[in-house]
């Protein structure tokens, strides 16, 4: 890939993104599917939201990535700090006016997502509570998605959002050990187990037994991710992160469990399998 493309796809996460829009299609499900002609416009507007927080987190982290990881875009001199705020604010713009197609709802709340990203990026350096932000932010993907179905926002995309949330939280946490040495804590990897604990309550009888089974998926793949962590006190967090950001696919199946048609769940391991392929290409984190 030529240079400044590749920079662009650094700065964006773009491989990221199939979580992005597993979220989307889960959401959606949620409230009742449906209404087809909305989804390009809702992947492509979490799309832009998504790659907008990542422009912005450089651009507002670039002292800090100067001092301590001088190989990102901006201190290794790839691409100028201007255009990288001029992306951000950019893609945030074209996100919001991408999700008003999808209704009032989707842009009000595209709004409030854009204010949240926002808010993150600014602070997150410098309060220890902002993976809660970074955990809002995922779960606002989630009701917006919601508002799209054709039975309209309901209470599974809200709960099955927040569940969501709290993974994103224990990931959070454990992700801000990338820039530091010393062990990785323990006690954020409690929030990673919610989805799971979601899954066995709000299912009953049979629907309970299949949720179970589904929930093996990301339970092992959980495990696999965060093993190094009790194995040795030098474990590679940037290659945890990754994986349990990969994860968050395996999550959103969870989700629609045990609903979920078998056409659904191929559509989830794609983006699962887009997700690992993609990181070998761009960095996740």
């Amino acid at each position: 890939m030529p240079p400044t493309l590749r920079t662009l796809l650094i700065l964006g996460r773009v491989s990221n993104l199939p979580t992005v829009w597993s979220n989307c299609v889960a959401g959606w499900w949620l409230s009742g599917g449906e209404n087809y002609w909305k989804l390009p416009f809702l992947l492509l507007g979490t799309s832009a939201l998504y790659s907008a927080g990542m422009f912005l987190n450089d651009a507002f982290d670039v002292e800090f990535d100067r001092q301590r990881r001088s190989s990102r875009p901006i201190p290794s001199g790839a691409i100028a700090l201007d255009r990288v705020w001029s992306w951000g604010w950019s893609l945030l713009a074209v996100g919001i006016l991408l999700l008003i197609f999808c209704g009032k709802g989707a842009g009000a709340l595209a709004v409030i997502l854009a204010f949240c990203i926002v808010v993150y990026d600014v602070v997150h350096k410098a309060i220890t509570a902002s993976p809660w932000l970074m955990g809002l932010c995922r779960f606002w993907v989630y009701v917006i998605a919601g508002t799209t179905g054709a039975g309209g926002l309901n209470g599974w995309p809200i709960w099955c959002g927040m569940a969501l949330a709290f993974y994103i939280v224990g990931l959070s946490y454990v992700a801000r050990r990338e820039s530091y040495r010393g062990p990785v804590p323990y006690w954020p990897l409690i929030f990673l187990a919610v989805p799971v604990l979601l899954a066995a309550t709000i299912n009953v009888g049979d629907a309970r037994k299949q949720a179970m089974l589904l929930a093996l998926v990301p339970i092992l793949w959980v495990a696999r991710c965060v093993r190094t962590i009790f194995e040795r006190n030098d474990a590679n967090v940037g290659q945890v992160i990754s994986g349990l950001l990969a994860g968050i696919v395996f999550v959103d199946w969870l989700a629609v469990a045990p609903q979920c048609p078998r056409e659904l769940s191929v559509v989830f391991l794609g983006l699962f399998g887009a997700t690992v392929f993609l990181q070998k290409l761009v960095p996740a984190t």
